[in-house]
């Protein structure tokens, strides 16, 4: 990622959960209810920004399960631990294409709001197979549809006006190149989800 983009975000971190509707927690809380990710699980959140997934997800892990938050942006990283605490969680400055985890140390990681703003993507979808647990899963999600994150990002314009969501075939192909199974994409006007699985 670019040194502009980490910039874009810092300067955004101040502001972030002012723009973060309700309805947008709420649609969140439910897509990781829907995900049941077990208890004990260790979880990557990419672009973990201020750290909205974070309850949600210490919920799902339980005390025996543990989370680390990765973002590029160090103000959104020091937004996410202030609101957050450190319990169960680890907060790590890095970008998603080039981590410092070692292979096989996630059960899950989760793509929130992010995986747009990746520019080299079929990169990040290789680190995540490295450091991804056999059988774990990876999973790319939205409050919106993928038309509907796109149109947002070109209507914001400046850095991130070609920060775009792949068409269904293309993301297929992605994870597909990179040794992934039960890929599963749903695009819908209140949701937009990725699944996929390292095999075993």
């Amino acid at each position: 990622m670019t040194a502009e983009l980490r910039q874009y975000f810092n300067e955004k971190a101040h502001i972030w959960d002012q723009l973060i509707e309700p309805e947008t927690r709420e649609r969140l809380a439910e897509i990781i209810r829907d995900l049941a990710i077990k208890p004990g699980s260790r979880v990557l959140d990419v672009g973990t920004g201020t750290g909205v997934l974070l309850p949600f997800l210490v919920e799902a892990v339980g005390p025996t399960g543990s989370i680390v938050a990765l973002d590029i942006a160090e103000e959104m990283l020091a937004r996410a631990r202030a609101k957050n605490g450190d319990r169960n969680i680890e907060y790590v400055l890095g970008d998603i294409t080039c981590t410092p985890f070692q292979e096989a140390t996630f059960d899950e990681i989760i793509c929130n709001s992010c995986f747009p703003h990746v520019r080299d993507k079929s990169g990040a979808v290789s680190e995540m197979a490295r450091i991804l647990r056999p059988g774990g899963r990876v999973v790319i999600c939205h409050t919106k549809s993928r038309e509907a994150v796109n149109e947002l990002h070109r209507s914001l314009g400046g850095v991130v006006a070609n920060d775009l969501l792949p068409e269904d075939g293309e993301m297929r192909k992605l994870f597909e190149e990179s040794g992934f199974v039960q890929i599963s994409i749903t695009n819908a006007p209140e949701r937009y989800l990725v699944t996929a699985r390292k095999p075993c």
